[in-house]
């Protein structure tokens, strides 16, 4: 596998479109928005067609300190992005990045392509398993991949095609919530497009929305440096629900390569009986239909299908939109320093809570800035 030179870079995002399963958490984006954070972007692709590519991975890597010493971890967001149904490919791909891990030295490698174990929720009649991706976890396994204890992205989700009209999508709806969304029309709740100027806002409204659920997000420049690096590379737009021309919920619709993503919701406490959030979903979903993508991920489905998991609540409201539940293979990793990734995996709960705690005061905080 080819590492590319800096001037090849440019073109990364041309080359990943010739993959219809190419996710946007590969793409020159997300990978400057990563920087932030500590990360370094490496760009890979296999074979030497100058207009074609068998297969891309964007890895990032970063520094961590273990044990008193400098170490490395390796992590393709989404990614590798191939063909999986042509095992030369994936047998070559993932020759490379065990090469790689090597090569850099590496406690581990991570990777977390897209790729389906199945569709529906396990133990009901919609359970249909994907015998491609079942194929693909067997493999890892066979290499000595570990399942990762550390599944950064959302391993599931609930995907709807738009390919159907807008009538077909709110027929299949649920009857609940297609009278929320009529209702929140009816009360007068208006969404609109939103603008780059209204950025710190929507952080205030996030910060507010992570502490009534109770989840951690970054620091404030952070979101305002990726909300706006997606919306100016036109791969991102505002939605805001409004009453009386207040702000009440809003959500950043990403798009790339046919499918529009909801990756960041926030909303307030007023107004809440109104629905806004069902009316804001069916307007992005309208707004991703005209944008040309084919689906729309909600991102995020439970890792546990019952009402233990703390996503259950926000997955039923999910479920109303009917869509289809699909579940993944999620995060593995290659490791070619056992007890050095022992000691990692050992370390990481801990530094997590440390971090959560810290994470949640700083939520607070920022509510009063």
């Amino acid at each position: 596998m080819i590492r590319l030179e800096e001037n090849r870079v440019p073109e990364w995002n041309q080359l990943l479109l010739q993959f219809p399963d190419a996710h946007i958490l590969q793409t020159l984006q997300w990978a400057e928005t990563k920087k932030q954070n500590g990360w370094s972007p490496m760009y890979f692709r296999e074979g030497s067609a100058p207009q074609a590519a068998e297969g891309l991975a964007l890895i990032l890597r970063r520094q961590i300190s273990l044990a008193g010493l400098k170490f490395s971890v390796l992590y393709a967001p989404k990614g590798p992005v191939l063909r999986w149904d042509d095992q030369a490919s994936v047998s070559r791909m993932l020759d490379a990045l065990q090469d790689i891990c090597r090569q850099e030295k590496a406690i581990f490698i991570k990777i977390d392509p897209d790729v389906l174990l199945g569709t529906g929720i396990p133990g009901t009649e919609d359970e249909v398993p994907a015998l491609q991706g079942l194929a693909l976890q067997a493999e890892l396994e066979r290499r000595g991949w570990q399942y990762s204890q550390d599944q950064i992205q959302f391993r599931n989700s609930v995907l709807l095609d738009l390919r159907k009209s807008e009538d077909e999508l709110q027929a299949v709806m649920k009857q609940k919530t297609r009278y929320n969304i009529r209702l929140a029309a009816r009360k007068g709740v208006k969404v609109r497009l939103g603008e780059l100027a209204e950025l710190p806002m929507l952080y205030k409204m996030y910060a507010e929305t992570a502490v009534r659920d109770g989840f951690v997000i970054r620091h404030t420049d952070y979101y305002l440096n990726t909300w706006r690096t997606f919306i100016e590379a036109d791969m991102a737009k505002i939605l805001i629900a409004e009453v009386e021309s207040q702000p009440v919920a809003a959500l950043i619709l990403f798009h790339f390569n046919g499918t529009a993503r909801y990756m960041f919701g926030m909303s307030t406490e007023n107004a809440r009986e109104w629905m806004p959030n069902h009316l804001l979903q069916w307007e992005a979903m309208r707004l991703a239909k005209q944008l040309d993508c084919h689906t729309y991920d909600m991102w995020g489905a439970p890792e546990v299908f019952d009402e233990s998991d703390s996503m259950w609540g926000v997955f039923r409201f999910k479920q109303g939109f009917n869509g289809i539940t699909t579940r993944t293979l999620g995060a593995w990793d290659y490791t070619t320093r056992p007890v050095l990734y022992r000691r990692y995996t050992e370390t990481l709960p801990k530094f997590l809570n440390l971090l959560r705690r810290r994470g949640l005061k700083a939520n607070i905080r920022s509510l009063h800035d």
